[in-house]
């Protein structure tokens, strides 16, 4: 049951026609893994702690560099040189005591991911590489957990939402075969608009707010891009690969 205390806080939250007190208990309830504390992990991350999600473990091996301080909004001139999901656990816990949270640095691999799977409800992937995201969807597929995936570069950005805790669902292997893999996911080359990455992340903590609160028909799986030179939206519908040897356990 939810404090007087937590009842002030999540008043505005608890108001929402989907949401209310069994909402609020099953984000309470919830523990969600950030890997990725950069442009995309730092707005997610901050909306989901003080949503009241019970737990976040965040996962990052970098420090703060100053060239991050643009658009990583957790993070501060007398942080860098400073682990950066230390610095995000410290910030994120002194906005929200009722929360949880976990500073995990080290690089993570599906083996590291593996290790904390057991007691995550999502993930969220919020690196720079495709190596990474690759592993990460990897054991998500392994562990069927829900997995929300986002990008940016330069003025676009893109969003999927795998519910690998489902059958039916595609992994990230699948959205690159079908060649919807969206923009590039490198902005250390191509550089990247801050307020993209924040529309993304913010974003990333929506859905997974929505499938903690089990709102809205994820039946079938899409693409959301998005161009902030125009501000339009664009959506693409993905359908598993029948050749994916990552999900599809009958592929050759």
């Amino acid at each position: 049951m939810l404090s007087s205390e937590e009842f002030v806080r999540y008043a505005r939250q608890l108001m929402v026609a989907d949401l209310g007190d069994e909402a609020q208990e099953a984000f309470r309830a919830a523990t969600v893994a950030i890997v990725g504390l950069g442009g995309l992990g730092c707005p997610a991350a901050l909306y989901l702690a003080t949503a009241g999600i019970g737990k976040l473990i965040l996962m990052d091996r970098d420090l703060v560099e100053l060239g991050n301080l643009h658009r990583q909004v957790l993070y501060r001139d007398e942080d860098i040189s400073k682990p950066k999901a230390e610095i995000a656990a410290q910030r994120l816990q002194a906005l929200n005591p009722h929360i949880r949270c976990e500073a995990v640095v080290e690089r993570v691999d599906s083996q590291e991911l593996a290790a904390y799977l057991g007691e995550v409800d999502l993930v969220l992937d919020c690196t720079d590489n495709l190596d990474s995201r690759l592993e990460i969807s990897r054991a998500c597929v392994a562990f069927q957990k829900p997995l929300v995936s986002a990008a940016a570069i330069g003025w676009e950005g893109q969003l999927i939402c795998l519910r690998l805790d489902r059958r039916s669902s595609p992994c990230l292997a699948c959205v690159l075969r079908t060649g919807n893999g969206g923009p590039p996911m490198d902005c250390s080359t191509l550089g990247v608009v801050g307020p993209v990455l924040g529309i993304m992340g913010s974003m990333q903590a929506t859905q997974a707010l929505r499938i903690l609160a089990e709102i809205g028909d994820d039946a079938s799986t899409w693409m959301h891009r998005y161009d902030g030179r125009s501000g339009h939206w664009f959506s693409s519908r993905i359908e598993p690969s029948p050749q994916c040897t990552v999900c599809n356990p009958h592929a050759d």
